[in-house]
């Protein structure tokens, strides 16, 4: 275990590197200057901010430099907002897109495995078919579509939940549903597909043979190896989620990381760009190796091997 673990770690950090330098080769490549929007302004003062933001000095010592930085993870200060820092950035934004995320992700767990599950054990029944369709709806309609639906209808029409911004617990409750639906969707089909291929299996047979009850059957057997599959797209889903949506958070005007990395494409921020995005990589190689792991805590039949390492 120990030693699978370091392996991945030591790949996790290859693929960290990769995506810092390809980022940084995009941000270069992308045309615009970051301090454009600031008008005309004398050459001193332009060479000025070149200088202080290291744009002066060749590509490839801004790159050096910058390394040097993020393994101090210090992702530098912002070119558009004076007096704050990518860090400040994120210990603001990040927090936000966490509760988000975290509320979304258990809706769509939650609400998915219960309408795979009755999906599966009333397979061409109307529970299989209603539960189908709500997923087919929640993979349909884009997320910022049903968010405009329920601003309109339950915030507006009806008056039951407030419309925007990021004030109360009640301000959660429909950007949450917006964002979880498409998972929850997602979660539900993969959930039906494994517990109706489990049903089938010779050991749940054996248990019904053995006269166990079918809620015994259904929790402790079928569930349990069911669950594998969900477990595998956690780690992305969790990672998408949970370091915001930009497109929800910009509809209901939540002060997330989403929210600041649109801002900081718009203006052109290269350090805000860069640190949100080494930031997102490391929360998802993080769970995706947390959820490898994870296999072998839910089904002891999975070993790691000398092969699997």
């Amino acid at each position: 275990m120990w030693k699978y673990t370091l392996k991945r770690l030591f790949w996790a950090i290859i693929t960290v590197w990769v995506i810092i330098t390809l980022t940084f080769i995009i941000m270069k490549i992308i045309p615009g200057n970051p301090f454009a929007r600031e008008g005309p302004m004398p050459e001193a003062v332009y060479n000025n901010l070149q200088r202080h933001y290291n744009l002066d000095k060749p590509e490839i010592v801004q790159y050096g430099l910058y390394l040097k930085s993020v393994l101090q993870f210090d992702f530098g200060p912002s070119m558009k907002t004076k007096s704050i820092t990518v860090n400040d950035y994120i210990r603001k934004g990040f927090p936000v897109s966490l509760h988000l995320g975290v509320q979304a992700l258990l809706i769509a767990i939650i609400f998915g495995l219960i309408l795979g599950v009755i999906a599966a054990l009333n397979r061409n029944r109307w529970p299989d078919y209603s539960s189908m369709v709500l997923a087919i709806i929640g993979l349909s309609v884009p997320n910022f579509v049903l968010a405009t639906f329920l601003i309109y209808y339950v915030a507006v029409q009806w008056d039951l939940l407030p419309v925007a911004t990021w004030k109360s617990w009640s301000h959660t409750i429909l950007p949450s549903i917006a964002l979880a639906m498409m998972p929850m969707a997602y979660i539900a089909r993969l959930m039906r597909s494994s517990m109706l291929e489990v049903m089938s299996q010779d050991y749940i047979l054996t248990a019904k043979a053995k006269g166990l009850t079918g809620s015994i059957i259904i929790i402790k057997h079928a569930i349990r190896n069911a669950i594998l599959p969900v477990v595998t797209v956690l780690g992305i889903l969790t990672a998408n989620l949970v370091t915001g949506s930009f497109i929800i958070e910009h509809i209901f005007g939540i002060p997330g990381m989403g929210e600041m990395f649109v801002k900081s494409i718009f203006s052109r921020d290269y350090p805000v760009i860069l640190g949100s995005t080494i930031f997102y990589s490391i929360i998802l190689i993080a769970l995706i190796l947390i959820v490898d792991i994870a296999y072998t805590l839910i089904d002891p039949r999975i070993k790691i091997t000398r092969e699997s390492s």
